[in-house]
């Protein structure tokens, strides 16, 4: 939500007020697909209604979370995915990642770091 408070010159509350008019006001001046991490993570482009993922948990508001995402979703548009599934697998395998972690060691002191071990095991899966 900082990002996004800032590339709309708005304030991280009034962001997380209205998480909705955030994403689709950020897509409409921005162009692409847009993700805005947080609680129930948003997606969204011009062409498709705005898709919110429900998985996650707080230990993953830690630095270098977004890094992390950011990768993935990039990884896979190199991998020839468009730009719209890339955001919706990579924000679904970033958030499971950090659930698996969450379930195994707990919410404190989780780092980006820890979601890679469970990242090959996720995309074997969903293959």
């Amino acid at each position: 939500p900082g990002e996004a408070a800032r590339l709309l010159g708005l304030t991280v509350q009034q962001i997380q007020s209205d998480r909705l008019q955030a994403v689709l006001t950020l897509q409409k001046q921005w162009g692409g697909v847009i993700a805005l991490k947080g609680a129930g993570t948003l997606v969204a482009t011009a062409t498709e209604p705005v898709q919110q993922c429900l998985a996650g948990n707080p230990g993953m508001a830690s630095a270098g979370m977004g890094d992390l995402l950011s990768g993935m979703m990039a990884g896979f548009v190199a991998q020839g995915l468009d730009a719209c599934k890339a955001a919706h697998l990579g924000v679904m395998l970033h958030a499971e990642a950090g659930d698996r972690v969450a379930m195994k060691q707990g919410v404190r002191g989780m780092l980006a770091s820890d979601l890679l071990s469970e990242l090959p095991a996720l995309v074997n899966e969903t293959s």
